[in-house]
């Protein structure tokens, strides 16, 4: 179900003077997408599969952020059953075949996420999509919600780069983008990403409402704020800082 897009007020008026930042790389799930539906109903099936309970949109929303192999460990976990090896393996190739099929059955763009997109690359800054979600996905998703022509790069965890919380995937987009750590700013929702840029180091912004038991306060980011229609205060903020 393909919600539309805000593309009503302007977080940025003007074509870049904005000097700083040069590049903002956003988080995918939990930040840009509301993507706990569909990964709920695909991890559901995996968990049928192996005679187990379904789990509710709650106790999945907390487990994602690490990627899917992360993420099917953790439901199967829930239900006190440790997978590894080989068998968490075979497990996470079914999920991502289920999932593969079923990326924007019931994703939505979260409250600010296309006008912040849109406008940030418009005033020339440099846009990037980091997720530790597997890069096809990510890009199938970025393409289906018209946030493509906005999006300069997306890395994601097949990639590469060492995933999120390790710094590897933010530094090859600074590096491709050849934009000086200072002058870039992370936006995501979870630990992964600010400690993430922490690692880095570089500036980051923790959004309110995403995939984490860890309240944006308390994630150690430069800035905090309640949805991505937000980011242009913000921005405004950090810039007096850096």
């Amino acid at each position: 179900m393909l919600n539309k897009p805000d593309r009503g007020l302007r977080i940025v008026s003007t074509a870049n003077p904005v000097g700083w930042p040069q590049a903002v790389l956003f988080d995918l799930d939990g930040t840009l997408i509301d993507s706990v539906p569909d990964l709920t109903a695909a991890v559901n099936r995996v968990l049928e599969f192996n005679g187990l309970s379904r789990l509710d949109v709650d106790a999945v929303r907390p487990m994602i952020g690490n990627g899917i192999k992360k993420l099917v460990q953790r439901a199967f976990a829930a239900h006190g059953v440790e997978l590894e090896g080989r068998r968490l393996d075979f497990t996470t190739d079914r999920m991502m075949g289920i999932y593969r099929e079923h990326l924007t059955v019931y994703t939505t763009l979260m409250p600010g996420a296309f006008v912040a997109v849109r406008d940030l690359s418009e005033a020339g800054v440099r846009v990037a999509v980091v997720t530790n979600k597997p890069e096809a996905f990510s890009r199938r998703i970025v393409e289906h919600f018209g946030l493509g022509p906005y999006v300069d790069t997306v890395i994601g965890g097949d990639t590469g780069p060492e995933r999120k919380p390790a710094p590897d995937m933010l530094l090859q987009v600074l590096a491709e983008f050849r934009v000086h750590a200072r002058d870039g700013l992370m936006v995501g929702d979870s630990p992964a990403d600010i400690n993430a840029a922490r690692a880095v180091p570089m500036p980051s912004i923790a959004v309110r409402g995403g995939y984490t038991a860890v309240s944006a306060d308390e994630l150690g980011a430069d800035g905090v704020v309640e949805s991505l229609a937000d980011i242009g205060t913000a921005v405004d903020r950090l810039r007096e800082l850096v």
